[in-house]
């Protein structure tokens, strides 16, 4: 990625490519979903302990499919907020089984 993205539409083409293979997306679904429980799970009970282990879970589990997966680089590095909006559309979308036509959609506009 040689040229700065400058909005969210455009990014979100970008994220959706880099998310391609069905197994990293699930990987990130996982983590995210492991990450709210523990989210959840530090409010409710008020343990704060559970907040650093959900972001351990979330990021891990995305950064194996992207290192060991796809081979690429997390989004997260470069567009962190934007990455951020990106994995819960992603999860969104996963959640009501239309993540996979966003791939075909953002693999023709490349």
């Amino acid at each position: 990625m040689a040229q700065r993205i400058n909005n969210f539409d455009d990014f979100w083409l970008f994220y959706v490519r880099e998310h391609a293979n069905p197994f990293n997306r699930q990987l990130h679904f996982i983590g995210s979903s492991l990450g709210l429980i523990c989210l959840l799970l530090g409010i409710t009970q008020t343990n704060w302990r559970f907040i650093p282990l959900g972001l351990l879970l979330g990021y891990g589990f995305a950064w194996v499919g992207h290192f060991f997966i796809e081979r690429n680089k997390p989004a997260s590095f470069n567009y962190p907020l934007w990455s951020l909006r990106g994995d819960w559309k992603m999860w969104a979308l996963m959640l009501r089984g239309k993540m996979q036509s966003e791939v075909e959609r953002a693999m023709h506009a490349a």
